[in-house]
């Protein structure tokens, strides 16, 4: 497969560059973002995928993630995906919703019409991109690691209990940990995936949990002042399924911040950090 580089700037001795290529998985162009930190010719690096919330694309966390600094320090490839697929062809929401449709794939195959054919975000993020990634990029396949924001902490959280032996760690920001228990989630998965709320729990992180899915444990960060916290959020669904089921969590509530990326930024570097320590060896 290949790629077409759109930018590239050097930053903290690395490399930011954004790329196109065009995808199976959705049958579109999709746009992502790599950060190469500085490192030594021949090095394997590992890598920290970053899946973004509904409305954003690669560029949200690109310019306003503030992690290129702590990605230089560690020794982190920093990979952005885009949230859903693109084009002029391909259906939105009927009426322009920003919760559905662009820029809210929700990272899942849809099996819906008309969103079957596209919608296919899941198969993108956990197989097409990691290879054409590992193809075009120094990534030691063996150290990967996943974190999110909102819908896209929904999506790293799923992701990691559904393919635990391919990412050593996940973290999320202000993360979807119910979809199926809470209005954006609803909507999404009846959208993409149907009515038949069996068809759901593969993409619901607390019914995942529920049904017996496993993780070495996860690093969530939730705001106090967050406008989605208790209609959207719920992060006390997820406190109470991990602990039932025996998974570590370590969930901070963090005062006064909100669900934007000033949210985000702050706390970026501590996330990594926790990446980086066990993407070790």
């Amino acid at each position: 497969m290949t790629i077409q580089t759109v930018s590239t700037n050097k930053s903290y001795g690395g490399v930011q560059g954004v790329y196109r290529h065009a995808s199976q998985a959705t049958g579109t162009d999709m746009v992502f973002s790599v950060y190469v930190p500085p490192h030594a010719d021949g090095a394997k690096l590992p890598v920290v995928w970053y899946l973004s919330g509904l409305t954003c694309t690669h560029a949200n966390v690109t310019e306003k993630g503030e992690f290129r600094k702590a990605c230089a320090e560690l020794g982190l490839i920093f990979v952005a995906p885009d949230t859903s697929p693109r084009g002029p062809d391909v259906p939105g929401d009927p009426n322009n919703a920003y919760d559905f449709g662009l820029g809210a794939g929700f990272y899942v195959d849809a099996t819906q019409e008309p969103f079957a054919r596209n919608y296919r975000m899941w198969s993108y993020v956990t197989a097409e991109l990691p290879k054409l990634v590992a193809e075009n990029f120094p990534v030691d396949a063996r150290r990967q690691s996943v974190m999110g924001h909102s819908m896209g902490g929904h999506g790293a959280l799923t992701v990691a209990l559904r393919n635990p032996h391919c990412y050593r760690a996940a973290s999320a920001f202000a993360p979807i940990v119910a979809p199926s228990q809470v209005p954006w989630g609803i909507k999404a998965l009846t959208g993409y995936l149907g009515p038949n709320k069996d068809n759901w729990r593969g993409h619901d992180t607390v019914a995942l949990i529920e049904d017996g899915a496993k993780f070495s444990g996860f690093l969530v960060d939730v705001g106090d002042a967050d406008n989605f916290l208790k209609e959207q959020l719920k992060p006390e669904l997820l406190q109470a399924a991990c602990t039932k089921a025996s998974i570590p969590l370590t969930l901070r509530r963090q005062a006064g911040y909100d669900h934007s990326y000033y949210f985000i930024s702050t706390f970026m570097g501590e996330h990594l950090n926790w990446h980086a320590e066990r993407l070790k060896g």
